[in-house]
């Protein structure tokens, strides 16, 4: 460790840092490119030649030009990811039933003989507490 210093320790950890944040730039922006509806395929296509061919130069362009609609398509995409889910939680419980519409039916399963009262008690304590 005597011939590596602290100080080239800091350096090569700086550049692995901005060489880790340089890739996720990079694929950011590529999946940006797959992502737009509104961009045609000769678009798409001049914009990854361009970022995959000169990358660092293509990259600061697109971001330049596509910057503000590539935050707004993060933005639109996050919003139909938290509606999917929202939808499916809703569907997967299944529709909600008011208490008095539970006590009518324990009720009935009690006049029916399905429950004891012990069981009807139980139940019904479980659903008003």
């Amino acid at each position: 460790m005597d011939d590596y210093p602290l100080l080239n320790l800091f350096w090569t950890m700086l550049w692995l840092f901005l060489w880790v944040m340089w890739f996720f730039l990079l694929f950011k922006v590529i999946t940006d490119i797959f992502r737009d509806h509104e961009l045609n395929g000769w678009a798409k296509a001049g914009w990854l030649i361009l970022v995959l061919l000169l990358p660092y130069i293509g990259v600061f362009i697109y971001l330049i030009v596509r910057g503000r609609s590539m935050a707004k398509r993060d933005v639109k995409q996050a919003k139909e990811q938290e509606q999917a889910f929202q939808d499916y939680v809703q569907k997967a419980a299944g529709p909600r039933s008011s208490p008095a519409e539970e006590l009518a039916k324990l009720s009935s399963l009690k006049e029916k003989g399905h429950l004891t009262q012990e069981e009807f008690d139980k139940a019904k304590d479980k659903l008003l507490a």
